[in-house]
């Protein structure tokens, strides 16, 4: 028995000591990468900007703590549309870059970001700088942010996409038919689309009509810009892929889209002749994460005098965000920490999202109304600001939104599924119940509801709807009947939105933060930019590195059964009722 002791008093000693030991060479490791993350990047004269944008593309980017310490040299999982916007324009006054090379062959974005992507490299081009563009095989979207380039190279055995574009709708009915599983809807607007994936097997003839709307007018914008910037037509690009002339490299070449047909080796000496550089010489690079920590050439405003950016990104749901959600407690506590700090003068809100909970959205909305008495508050939608996402920005005193956001979506529905059937048939479990009135059991997912509980969820339906229309009019100062005409839980790109009132002027972030300072007074130079929530620091995106995001996992596991496995998992968020659009929308 002793012995036995003796055994185990070692061995819990002996792990006692390798804990400790092993937390202090993580301090001692984690401090070493602080050190060399925080260290400024010394840019060397002559150099390049490298921006590699394949990748999902959100608001903030994620650093990468490890990037380029030892053999940890990769990009951020996560390239953010602020930290990309900002470091152009550092580049571009930055006598020691001399130009750009930028590989997108297919960004994860959506199109308003790639709008604000595209803008910063045409304001780069102003400093007569170069962009060259290279990529193996290009995407629309891809093609999109390219086509501003001085020179566009695709190589040789690759491809360009160039068909128009299509927005694809995903449809359940026929799986919850066969897991005898009943939806029970509640909604108002005929263009409320996001519960037809549960009851329908195709678009219904409303909702066909808005997608086409939308798509079209992205489209032609999208076509549009690259007309302008290749020196093209619009029919001759419609053409081209209407009849899908554009197969291959040389097809491209031939029809005036790209420069040049060429490989990667080639570009590179098309680089060193730009830099004058000779052939054996390596080309300086420096990425968008290590410039980020470059000398700024950009000069700052008067640190006393702030224009507020508050990021509102994702899904709206209640209490605190996470996993990329808005969370109403969250958002509200950044607004209020800008209400109350007397060095901000006035609030962006810059909205990306298809919307959620219409209590959250509501409870948002309010602390909205409250900073608008103290100083000015300015919308800036970017993929996405619809319905939840509107819900706040209605609220604002001005609404910025890209030519191509989604916005609109002006609507609420109920969603609850009626499990007796599944539960019964499938799994052979069944329910009773005991009430002590005769609604306790309402809303009821294990049963049906009475006919007088679905007219009363109808009811509440149509209540949080009237209420949201009212909001929407006050806002808009627009008739009621005039916002109803417009809503109907309808969809509108920014273009359409500014044209029926929904919003006040076309632009990206920079015009909204400019019509902040505006509307505070401050005059150009006078103010600098304060982003909230703040980004992690290094030792927060150390630890969450070491375990990758919900999404990520999915992806690993599923692979292309986890967009699916996503869209159930977003049905445990929709919490009451929802102001949300379409489903789930990818335009490509």
């Amino acid at each position: 028995m002793r012995q036995f002791l003796k055994y185990v008093l070692a061995t819990i000693v002996g792990l006692f000591l390798f804990s400790f030991v092993g937390f202090l060479l993580l301090i001692g490791i984690s401090a070493a990468f602080s050190s060399a993350a925080d260290k400024q990047t010394e840019v060397a004269g002559n150099s390049v900007l490298k921006l590699n944008l394949n990748g999902n593309i959100e608001e903030q980017g994620v650093d990468n703590p490890f990037n380029g310490v030892g053999p940890f040299n990769a990009e951020a999982d996560v390239i953010g549309v602020i930290d990309l916007k900002d470091a152009l324009k550092n580049a571009k006054a930055d006598p020691a870059i001399k130009g750009v090379y930028l590989q997108a062959e297919y960004p994860q974005g959506g199109w308003a970001s790639l709008e604000e992507i595209r803008n910063a490299l045409i304001d780069f081009k102003k400093s007569k700088k170069f962009v060259y563009a290279y990529g193996e095989v290009m995407t629309e979207k891809g093609y999109y942010l390219a086509s501003v380039a001085d020179k566009i190279y695709v190589n040789p055995a690759g491809s360009i996409e160039w068909n128009g574009l299509n927005a694809e709708l995903t449809f359940f009915k026929g799986t919850l038919d066969k897991l005898g599983i009943k939806p029970e809807i509640f909604r108002v607007g005929e263009f409320k689309s996001a519960v037809e994936p549960f009851i329908l097997d195709k678009m219904s003839a409303p909702n066909r009509l808005q997608v086409s709307s939308f798509l079209n007018s992205v489209n032609s914008y999208f076509v549009g810009n690259v007309a302008q910037s290749r020196g093209l037509t619009v029919a001759a690009l419609k053409n081209l892929a209407d009849s899908l002339k554009v197969e291959t490299p040389a097809d491209a070449l031939k029809a005036k889209m790209i420069t040049d047909v060429a490989y990667h080796d080639q570009v590179e000496t098309d680089i060193r002749k730009q830099l004058g550089i000779d052939e054996k010489k390596k080309i300086s690079y420096v990425t968008l994460s290590k410039y980020s920590k470059a000398e700024k050439h950009v000069k700052e405003g008067d640190i006393n005098q702030r224009i507020a950016v508050i990021v509102a990104s994702g899904d709206i749901v209640s209490g605190k965000a996470e996993d990329r959600n808005i969370g109403s407690e969250s958002f509200n506590s950044e607004l209020r920490k800008a209400r109350l700090d007397d060095k901000v003068k006035a609030v962006v809100i810059r909205i990306n999202s298809p919307g959620g909970s219409a209590l959250a959205s509501d409870v948002m909305w309010r602390e909205i109304q409250l900073t608008k008495k103290v100083k000015p508050v300015i919308a800036s939608m970017s993929d996405y600001a619809a319905s939840g996402g509107y819900y706040m920005a209605m609220g604002c005193d001005k609404i910025v939104a890209e030519p191509n956001t989604i916005t609109g979506s002006i609507g609420v529905f109920s969603l609850l599924f009626n499990t007796e059937t599944f539960f019964k048939d499938k799994l052979g479990i069944t329910y009773d119940r005991v009430n002590t009135n005769a609604n306790s059991d309402f809303p009821a997912v294990t049963h049906e509801m009475t006919p007088f509980q679905k007219k009363t969820m109808q009811q509440s339906t149509e209540r949080i709807y009237a209420a949201f229309t009212q909001k929407v009019a006050e806002g808009r100062k627009l008739p009621v009947d005039s916002v109803r005409k417009i809503a109907s839980g309808r969809v509108w790109t920014g273009i359409q939105a500014k044209a029926n009132g929904l919003v006040d002027q076309l632009g990206g972030l920079d015009d909204a933060v400019k019509l902040a300072a505006k509307s505070a007074k401050l005059g150009d130079g006078d103010y600098r930019v304060k982003y909230m929530p703040r980004k992690k620091d290094f030792f927060e995106q150390l630890f969450s590195s070491f375990s990758d995001d919900e999404e990520t996992k999915l992806r690993a596991q599923l692979g292309e059964l986890a967009p699916y496995v996503s869209y159930l998992k977003k049905l445990k968020t929709m919490q009451g009722i929802q102001a949300r659009m379409p489903f789930e929308l990818k335009i490509d």
